[in-house]
């Protein structure tokens, strides 16, 4: 057998066959409200960019004065010659504002949760893995030594059944999304925290899509629910509210100071770069400032949600900027989100292995900055694509 003999996507191949390949997409502008997309212009509803911090004047600023203070990038790993005032100073303030004794930057979201579970969970330990976390957790837990128990997703009862398989003697970390990136939905923290307790297991969250969303001036998940102190670990990412690259590990001085010593993935690794360092901070102040520009975000998200519903368009109801529309095969999928590009609205195709087969999804996302004249306009041409269904002859 040819090696290369696997790199031969049926699904794609039809697609493309049919006019509706999906990826992709060429942006001529920035990440906004309304974009111009192979030039169109689009209704952008399929961004992560939460807080619409990428085009503000400040954060572009920060990055620009970075790049002629300190240069295009690093050269090295923060453990050498890599490490910028700029990158403690963020710490520093990521820290104190998440309400966490210390935090480790790194270079990529992706990477962050490489560096904390490969190096935290080792041989003889156990990680107790929602189904429906993030593709880096999953490629964490392959890199790390220790046994891998996955349990249904948000299924309490599925966790405590792993967790009682599970030796006293062993090590365990519950590792779970705040807000799962697909659906929308909000993980079970209490629940979670208790049985943590319960079994003497340590809590991870990835809030990726929870900071600068949920809590207190966007604090996140843990912060939502009032258990910062009982969760261990918060892992953050910097491309989505912080409108930059990067992400970021918060837990308590001990434990960052040795993963600082011994993550593969962090040590081997270059560090961010100083615009994006700068960009990220600058953004964190401006939340920090304006914890009203989460209000915001809220309130429009709940303003597009119900546009939806009161159109008939079936979605996950859940109180995040992420409203999944209901496609279930892929094949429709691509057709509906080709047609919506067509008609003006940009929204991101959920197909498996990101989501389980039959309940494949067109995935949008709300920014702060949308309005409602803008959300009216996205409702009605979802609404009208999707009632126009799937041609006879598709």
């Amino acid at each position: 057998m040819d090696l290369f003999d696997k790199c031969n996507y049926e699904l794609l191949n039809r697609s493309r066959e049919l006019g509706v390949y999906p990826y992709f997409h060429e942006l001529q502008s920035r990440q906004a409200p309304i974009v111009t997309m192979e030039g169109r212009r689009v209704i952008m509803l399929g961004s992560n960019n939460y807080l619409g911090l990428t085009e503000d004047d400040d954060v572009i600023e920060a990055g620009i004065n970075a790049l002629y203070k300190y240069g295009t990038g690093c050269s090295g790993s923060r453990f050498l010659n890599g490490t910028l005032d700029l990158h403690k100073e963020l710490e520093r303030e990521l820290a104190e504002f998440m309400g966490k004794e210390d935090c480790m930057t790194c270079a990529t979201g992706f990477q962050s949760n490489l560096a904390i579970i490969s190096a935290i969970a080792g041989r003889n330990d156990y990680i107790l893995n929602d189904k429906e976390n993030h593709a880096s957790i999953y490629d964490a837990c392959r890199l790390s030594f220790a046994t891998t128990l996955r349990y249904n997703h948000s299924d309490m009862e599925d966790l405590e059944k792993q967790l009682k398989r599970i030796p006293d003697t062993a090590g365990k970390l519950i590792v779970t999304d705040g807000v799962f990136s697909m659906r929308g939905d909000i993980c079970k923290l209490p629940e979670i925290c208790a049985l943590a307790e319960k079994y003497g297991a340590r809590v991870m969250v990835d809030d990726a899509h929870g900071f600068g969303v949920l809590g207190n001036g966007g604090r996140g998940t843990a912060d939502y629910f009032g258990l910062t102190d009982k969760v261990d670990i918060i892992m953050l990412t910097f491309s989505k509210s912080l409108a930059s690259i990067g992400g970021c590990m918060l837990t308590s001085h001990h434990v960052a100071d040795w993963l600082r010593h011994v993550s593969r993935p962090f040590i081997f690794s270059a560090s961010m770069t100083p615009a994006s360092t700068a960009t990220a901070l600058t953004a964190l102040r401006k939340l920090k400032a304006h914890p009203e520009m989460c209000d915001n975000l809220k309130n429009i998200s709940a303003y597009f949600r119900k546009g939806l519903l009161d159109n008939g368009v079936r979605i996950i109801d859940a109180p995040t900027p992420i409203v999944p529309i209901f496609t279930y095969n892929s094949l429709d999928t691509f057709y509906y989100g080709k047609r919506l590009f067509e008609e003006g609205v940009y929204v991101n195709p959920v197909i498996a292995p990101a989501c389980v087969e039959g309940e494949c999804l067109l995935r949008s996302t709300l920014m702060a900055t949308h309005t409602e004249p803008v959300v009216d306009e996205a409702v009605q041409i979802i609404s009208n694509v999707l009632k126009q269904g799937i041609p006879e002859t598709w």
